[in-house]
């Protein structure tokens, strides 16, 4: 049978990121000295080898790239300067928009127009939308559940909920078809998706991996990184449980004294939205660690409309408690601009998908190692002839 490679494959992965992977003499340096390679997984020399000869079909069946974490081990140490780190970064982007069946990952990731130009109109829409169907502005003191009716904002987010799920779910679905059922020969018993689910809930909670790529060489930077990544996971995920099913609680015209949970948990949530976002946008500015030293647009994109959520967010309660009324309606619809194009567009095609593809991949691989242990301890055992 002839295999068909596919020499493109190399420049169309040049638009997803700064790799180079025309460098690469495969030497297997990157590979000896990252923590994870296995047997099984000899990333990133294999991922880099599968681009140069075109394999697609290959590539969108690996894990491999979502088991990286980037240490930046790999690129520190190349001698030819190929920037593995960096290629298997481009790679995620790249599988990102193969799952995608709606083509919209991929025009984000090779197109800043496209991008941009999305969040822009998305913003302008919810702007222009709030504004027709608000209630009347009261300017004597504030009362922004009646220009911004809780009920019809939470109808507005439960349909756009709808929609996060919807391509996230099609998506996952399509990822699940190249990993798991295109080019295995193996059984997977249905049961162990069940038995294996801890694996998925542990690492999308923690991303504990992250961590433990730094244990071997003790650095601060390291953990840092995961820590930070950690707290901004909770202040997101927290913030979106509060919106989502809580809104009236929490979006209320009655001002709570300061030791109420209601405000504790929004400062707590806007306190390390804040600092993740901040700090993500600081270290690509500043380039100090291997992690930082390229930037792809799609890195900038979803921390500066994070952090732009969050300083409205904070305008919005500042404002409030002042007792502006017009500058806190202005404000609450420029906070919905930003964040419906964040979430909407970002979290299902852009760069906060990672956020449930990585403990996917991990969740995939832990199915398929077990389906194999299980296979192997059922194969007969031969009988000696002796």
């Amino acid at each position: 049978m002839s295999i068909r490679v596919d020499t493109d494959l190399l420049l169309e992965l040049k638009d997803y990121g700064d790799g180079e992977m025309e460098s690469c003499f495969n030497c297997g340096n990157c590979t000896a000295i990252c923590p994870y390679t296995s047997a099984e997984y000899p990333f990133p020399r294999n991922m880099i080898r599968l681009i140069q000869v075109g394999a697609k079909d290959k590539l969108k069946q690996s894990l491999d790239p979502w088991l990286c974490y980037y240490c930046g081990d790999c690129s520190e140490t190349c001698p030819r300067g190929a920037e593995p780190g960096e290629v298997m970064m481009s790679l995620r982007r790249w599988l990102t928009a193969q799952y995608d069946w709606t083509g919209l990952a991929r025009k984000f990731y090779t197109s800043k127009a496209w991008e941009f130009g999305a969040i822009v109109l998305l913003g302008l829409f919810v702007a222009i939308g709030v504004l027709l169907i608000s209630g009347p502005a009261v300017t004597d003191h504030v009362e922004l559940n009646t220009f911004a009716p809780a009920e019809i904002v939470h109808i507005a987010d439960w349909i756009m909920a709808g929609m996060l799920v919807f391509f996230i779910t099609t998506n996952v679905l399509r990822m699940h078809k190249f990993i798991m059922r295109d080019g295995i020969e193996q059984k997977i018993p249905l049961k162990l998706y069940f038995t294996e689910a801890w694996q998925l809930i542990l690492h999308f909670a923690t991303q504990k991996r992250w961590a433990q790529c730094d244990e071997g060489k003790k650095t601060k930077v390291g953990n840092t990184h995961w820590i930070t990544h950690l707290l901004l996971v909770s202040g997101y995920v927290l913030m979106l449980v509060l919106i989502m099913f809580f809104l009236k609680w929490f979006q209320t015209d009655e001002i709570y004294p300061i030791w109420h949970p209601q405000r504790w948990l929004g400062y707590y949530a806007t306190i390390v939205l804040v600092f993740g976002a901040g700090s993500a946008l600081w270290g690509r500015f500043k380039k100090s660690s291997q992690l930082h030293r390229f930037s792809h647009a799609s890195d900038w994109i979803f921390p500066v409309l994070l952090l732009a959520v969050s300083i409205t967010g904070i305008l919005i309660h500042t404002f409030r408690y002042l007792g502006l009324p017009l500058a806190t309606y202005y404000i609450y619809i420029i906070h919905l601009a930003f964040a419906a194009p964040m979430l909407i567009l970002e979290v299902p095609f852009g760069k906060w998908s990672h956020l449930y593809y990585r403990p996917l991949a991990i969740y995939f691989q832990a199915i398929k190692a077990k389906a194999q242990q299980e296979q192997i301890t059922l194969a007969p055992v031969p009988v000696s002839s002796n």
